[in-house]
């Protein structure tokens, strides 16, 4: 069964701290090998939000663990693109 995480609102610098913290915690000690990151509810996504995603796949990728995204916009799959990484998406 995979963890999700749910990604809501606009992301900012201190939310990825956070972000990738609460999914180190979840991830801890479990053996689960797959994490959906939910940001069907992510607002005016930017480069901080890509920073984010690209920081949460490190951090599931660190678990043993792949990172898939459910719910992502065009725009969020645009900025991914733009920066090289579409294997977030």
């Amino acid at each position: 069964m995979p963890t999700v995480l749910v990604v809501v609102g606009r992301v900012t610098p201190a939310d990825v701290t956070r972000l990738c913290a609460e999914l180190a915690g979840r991830l801890e000690g479990t053996f689960v090998t797959e994490v959906i990151c939910d940001v069907a509810g992510l607002t005016d996504p930017d480069l901080t939000a890509v920073d984010a995603l690209a920081r949460l796949r490190l951090t599931a990728r660190r678990a043993g663990c792949r990172m898939r995204l459910h719910g992502a916009r065009h725009d969020l799959l645009a900025l991914l693109r733009l920066v090289g990484l579409t294997d977030v998406a």
